[in-house]
C-alpha cells in the first residue's frame, strides 16, 4: 500500500512539494496552501480575499480526493499579521463559514514573521479523514 498524491485538476503542478497526500487507511494530509490561485497567482492583496482563496483551495484538494469539507479534522493557520486578523474577525468568520460552513475543525494559530511566498499574508494547512480509500 502506497500514499497517493493529490493535484486538483487544472491546478499548476506542485514544484517540491504536494498539495494534498493521502494515506491507504483515508488520512488526507493537505500542504499549506496560500491565498494564489490554480494557476499560482494572487488576484488581491488583501487578508480577507486571501483567507478565502486559501480555504477554497482546500476544499479543492479535500474535493479532489473524493472527500467533503465536513471531513476536515484540523486546521494549522499562519498569519502575518496578528493585529488585522484580530480586527476582522466578523469578517474572517463570514468568509470562514462562506467556504467550510459550520464546520469547525480542531484548530491552530500561529503568528510568523513572513512565509515563503512575499506575497502571502497567510497559509493554513489541514488534516482530513476520508472513508477507506
Amino acid at each position: 500500500m502506497t500514499n497517493t498524491v493529490i493535484q486538483p485538476e487544472g491546478w499548476a503542478k506542485a514544484r517540491g512539494y504536494a498539495n494534498g497526500v493521502l494515506t491507504p487507511d483515508g488520512l488526507l494530509f493537505v500542504g499549506g496552501q496560500i491565498g494564489w490561485t490554480a494557476e499560482q497567482k494572487f488576484e488581491t492583496h488583501d487578508f480577507i480575499g486571501q483567507m478565502e482563496q486559501a480555504l477554497r483551495n482546500i476544499a479543492d484538494v479535500v474535493t479532489a480526493a473524493g472527500g467533503t469539507v465536513g471531513d476536515i479534522t484540523r486546521l494549522t493557520w499562519y498569519v502575518t499579521d496578528k493585529k488585522e486578523y484580530l480586527a476582522r474577525q466578523r469578517e474572517v468568520g463570514e468568509v470562514y463559514r462562506r467556504v467550510l460552513g459550520r464546520h469547525f475543525p480542531a484548530m491552530t494559530m500561529v503568528v510568523v514573521s513572513a512565509l515563503v511566498e512575499d506575497e502571502a499574508l497567510v497559509e493554513i494547512e489541514a488534516t482530513a479523514v476520508l472513508g477507506s480509500a
